[in-house]
């Protein structure tokens, strides 16, 4: 694959959204946020950076109802007084030339009393795994209802806000996933047993968000879906469910998904003798119904090519855009990349301050030694 076709080659999706190029920025948590779930002019320079080289950004993900919380100084899209603030964040990021998508989620049981308002809520009483996490409790059908709902109402303000788009966030152990997940959902009513009832809140997601981008919204929104391939633990999420959830999501008018991995050339997890590349199974089976985005390990311009090599419409590039805000116009030019950021350099990177302890607390490979 030549150079430019990497970084030049438009993409359009199916509903007539076009892209300049095939590079995505990935959806990633900045903690930057002001107390009132307000964006701050950190975030605003940090995304603004970030904007001019991709053709979609995803933004990080923002919550839709109160005990959605999962991150502190998150930004928050539950209520109409916030379009203003995300309106200055779309039209910042359109104005650099890359479309720019608005990810939505609920954090479930990895929220935390103080982030959650003392209610942190799961599809069942099953704790997480994190430390210091407490003890959910398992929501009620109607409060079921309502957060779907929210999903819904959290499109309708993405745009009004002049997002081009949503992508429901049902991986990385939030509630969505909490819904599919048969280690984390021990119910016995319509929403879990069976992988078909498991499936139901994920779908019913889907479809609130599609509904509201039909309402309101052009026909070319774009409205994403990204998911977790698998859980190691037992019993736990496995490729053969996700496939069956793939063939549920392609079913419906959606633009695409989002696979969600820690590396984009990762093998199956819950059988080290299966070798098999994840994304390519899953590229496989969607049968071109729907695009299919790539994620994790891309640091330098050989590992996009490899990722696209591997068969992804699309690829996001994380963390190494963190440290260099100009990740594509350098690798674009055979420019050398370094794809870890230090501290001297964020106020250059525009890299807001939370951001780089969280890094540095969460994720030191990103940071330089």
């Amino acid at each position: 694959m030549s150079v430019p076709s990497i970084y030049d080659q438009p993409f359009s999706f199916a509903n007539g959204a076009a892209l300049r190029n095939r590079i995505v920025m990935a959806p990633m948590t900045t903690w930057s946020g002001d107390d009132n779930g307000r964006l701050t002019p950190d975030e605003l320079a940090y995304y603004s950076a970030r904007a001019g080289g991709v053709g979609m950004l995803i933004t990080g993900t923002t919550y839709t109802v109160p005990n959605g919380k999962g991150f502190s100084g998150q930004f928050y899209a539950g209520e109409d007084r916030f379009i203003p603030w995300l309106t200055e964040l779309a039209h910042l990021i359109k104005n650099r030339g890359a479309k720019v998508v608005l990810q939505i989620f609920h954090a479930g049981k990895q929220s935390s009393p103080e982030l959650s308002g003392n209610d942190v809520v799961s599809a069942s009483e099953v704790g997480s795994e994190r430390p210091g996490s407490v003890k959910p409790r398992a929501l009620e059908d109607a409060e079921i209802e309502t957060i779907i709902a929210s999903f819904g109402e959290a499109t309708r303000r993405a745009i009004a806000a002049g997002f081009d788009g949503v992508e429901i966030h049902g991986a990385n152990g939030y509630l969505i996933q909490q819904f599919f997940s048969p280690y984390s959902n021990c119910r016995t009513d319509r929403w879990g047993g069976s992988l078909e009832a498991r499936a139901r809140f994920p779908l019913a997601v889907a479809d609130a968000v599609l509904d509201a981008a039909q309402k309101h919204a052009s026909k070319t929104f774009i409205v994403g879906y990204r998911f977790s391939p698998e859980e190691t633990k037992t019993p736990g999420i496995t490729l053969d469910d996700t496939l069956y959830l793939v063939d549920q999501l392609a079913e419906k008018p959606l633009t695409y998904l989002h696979a969600s991995l820690g590396r984009f050339d990762q093998t199956v997890q819950r059988d080290r003798n299966d070798r098999r590349i994840v994304g390519q199974v899953i590229h496989q089976r969607l049968e071109k119904r729907l695009p299919l985005i790539g994620v994790g390990g891309v640091k330098v311009a050989d590992d996009l090519e490899e990722a696209f090599e591997i068969g992804y419409d699309l690829v996001a590039i994380g963390r190494a855009l963190i440290a260099e805000p100009q990740w594509v116009q350098k690798a674009r030019v055979g420019e050398k990349i370094v794809p870890v950021i230090a501290k001297e350099d964020c106020v250059k990177q525009r890299v807001p301050e939370k951001m780089f302890k969280a890094l540095e607390e969460r994720f030191p490979d990103a940071v330089a030694k």
